[in-house]
């Protein structure tokens, strides 16, 4: 699926540089590993190669689909569901947790949308940083554009009402 040098995207980490494909003996049994760096934080992650599909791993949106991602962010026109914090909170972060670009930018609009009219939890505060985060990587890889620069498209989105 990968090979060494390529960039994926680990679910709830963010874009990674597949820096090796190791053997790792595991219970008797040799299996094969993507050894991944997360560009954010440095991190490393082993993936077991036969179930990277299994945990999320993917590979980086193309260019042309940032478009879409734009479009999610930028339709204020949806319902945010009244339900308490914590278990909007967890709702939140299963979306997270699947890795996809798109339910990420819809996480980052409907915290965006919330703040605006209540004030967020200390959790949905950070989650809101971290789909904010995640986004920003992925797409200025994808657009091999400066973060900083996808960084003020996004205020753009979210400052123009």
């Amino acid at each position: 699926m990968f090979k060494v040098g390529d960039l994926a995207v680990y679910p709830a980490q963010g874009v990674g540089v597949i820096e090796a494909i190791e053997n790792r003996d595991v219970g008797g049994n040799k299996q094969p590993f993507y050894i991944m760096k997360i560009m954010g934080n440095g991190m490393k992650i082993m993936i077991p190669m036969n179930s990277a599909k299994a945990v999320g791993l993917r590979e980086v949106i193309l260019e042309k689909e940032i478009p879409k991602v734009y479009a999610i962010l930028r339709n204020k026109d949806v319902t945010i569901d009244k339900q308490t914090w914590n278990k909007r909170y967890r709702e939140y972060l299963e979306k997270i947790k699947t890795g996809s670009v798109f339910e990420i930018a819809r996480v980052l609009r409907d915290l965006f949308i919330l703040k605006s009219d209540k004030n967020l939890s200390f959790g949905e505060r950070k989650m809101m940083d971290t789909a904010k985060n995640l986004l920003i990587k992925e797409i200025s890889v994808a657009s091999n554009a400066e973060e900083t620069k996808v960084e003020e498209d996004l205020k753009r989105i979210f400052t123009v009402q």
